[in-house]
């Protein structure tokens, strides 16, 4: 699989540079690209020891021997890989660490006995091993999420630099030439078709598979998953676990109904399997809150959640929509009503999120008998609480938003639709594509 370049690799080098350094921990659900991620960074240093603790159960030994001691254990990795591990020079990557428990451990006691030596861990289902380890290290590990490739790292990889730049410089003040937005649009349904799945954008992109063919590879991908349902939890079926994760598909861009899940399942074995899927991180939720002032989650509502499944070509094939309504059709109305844009959206406020910490989405509903009031997302940006409401097509009223900008004295909120970017009132309007700008604005 060729490997395109990320954005978590500037991220990486800030990290790699910093006087304040801590061993690092790179967290996403599976097939997000974590090692090809770290395999691509090792090229910074003059030696780099990958250990698969999946692969290598000789590595076991050295972790379950009778100490941790950094110095005791960085003996014998370099004497069983035949490479020298040197404070500056070395990158050592533990890679499916979830499958050696002391690996974990090891890592807080590199931060307090070997804090020059760079080191990396990541895994699959590295949170469910986490679990186990509560307090493994608060303070003294640093923590890296990944996610599928955005929009922009897209265009990159499709060679639309320059398209990419024009889209990160403009702004409301500022749009896009008419010929350009269009272009944007066409790269950003092909986006939304295929996902941001590593293996599905270099397949395409490297031209050995055409769309139609990247829809099979999605499938194999959602085979895979499901697969993994059975690793979850012990005694816990994974028949249910997918039950559930077809049901967050349906229900996709909708407050998530317990009794829509399953005709078997209790309200408690709905809930278990959703707090599964989110610990695999494959999907994301997104929780009501009253948004009276900040924090946002001061005043949250966990009974009114919505989810985010991982990737839009994942909930594409899920949902078993006609590649035709999406690159052929120029409303996206007639897209599932709208709720591939939704998520689109969703997806890229995770994405654009700051590397070292997991953003949390927010939604607001009016409180209110008979009252439809509702705004997509909500975000803090700075001191203030910055209102999203996502469009599908070109048209539309905004009465949810501007009840919310009322009813909250906000001063501002933000349109976001296949539209360029313009102004009106106290509206930005920023088209689906570039959502992400917001943390340049």
């Amino acid at each position: 699989m060729k490997y395109f370049k990320r954005q978590r690799e500037q991220d990486l080098l800030i990290w790699k540079t910093s006087t304040h350094r801590k061993p690092l921990l790179v967290r996403g659900a599976r097939q997000v690209g974590k090692t090809a991620l770290i395999r691509t960074f090792s090229k910074q240093f003059n030696y780099y020891i990958e250990i698969n603790f999946e692969q290598d159960k000789n590595a076991h030994r050295i972790f379950e021997g009778k100490t941790l001691d950094p110095s005791t254990l960085c003996e014998q990795i370099s004497a069983l890989y035949g490479i020298p591990i040197i404070p500056g020079q070395t990158l050592l990557f533990f890679d499916e660490v979830q499958s050696c428990l002391p690996a974990i451990s090891s890592l807080r006691y590199f931060y307090e006995k070997s804090p020059d030596l760079h080191l990396i861990a990541a895994g699959s289902l590295l949170e469910f091993a986490l679990q186990e380890l509560p307090s493994f290290g608060v303070g003294r590990i640093s923590s890296m999420f990944l996610y599928p490739f955005s929009f922009k790292e897209f265009l990159n990889a499709s060679d639309a630099d320059l398209l990419y730049q024009a889209i990160t410089k403009a702004d409301p003040e500022h749009p896009l030439n008419e010929a350009v937005h269009e272009k944007a649009l066409e790269y950003f349904k092909k986006f939304l078709l295929l996902g941001g799945m590593p293996a599905i954008v270099s397949a395409y992109i490297s031209g050995e598979a055409d769309i139609l063919s990247c829809q099979t590879l999605l499938d194999d991908l959602i085979n895979t998953y499901e697969d993994d349902f059975s690793k979850y939890k012990k005694k816990f079926p994974a028949i249910s676990v997918r039950e559930v994760f077809r049901s967050v598909a349906y229900q996709n861009g909708r407050k998530f109904v317990y009794e829509k899940a399953s005709n078997e399942l209790s309200r408690m074995q709905v809930k278990s399997a959703l707090e599964l899927l989110i610990m695999s991180g494959l999907i994301t939720p997104v929780t009501h809150t009253s948004a009276n002032g900040l924090p946002l989650g001061a005043e949250i509502n966990l009974k009114k959640r919505k989810y985010l499944i991982i990737d839009s070509g994942i909930l594409h094939r899920l949902l078993g929509l006609k590649l035709s309504d999406i690159l052929l059709e120029t409303e996206f109305e007639l897209i599932n009503k709208g709720a591939i844009a939704e998520l689109a959206v969703g997806l890229e406020l995770l994405k654009s999120s700051s590397y070292s910490q997991r953003q949390e989405l927010y939604y607001w509903q009016r409180e209110a008998r008979n009252s439809q009031a509702e705004v997509d997302y909500l975000i803090q940006k700075n001191d203030k609480i910055v209102p999203i409401e996502v469009k599908s097509g070109t048209k539309g009223s905004m009465q949810s938003l501007f009840i919310f900008l009322e009813e909250k004295k906000i001063k501002k909120g933000i349109r976001t639709s296949l539209e360029n970017f313009s102004r009106f009132e106290k509206i930005d309007v920023i088209p689906v594509y570039a959502i992400s700008n917001l943390n340049l604005l």
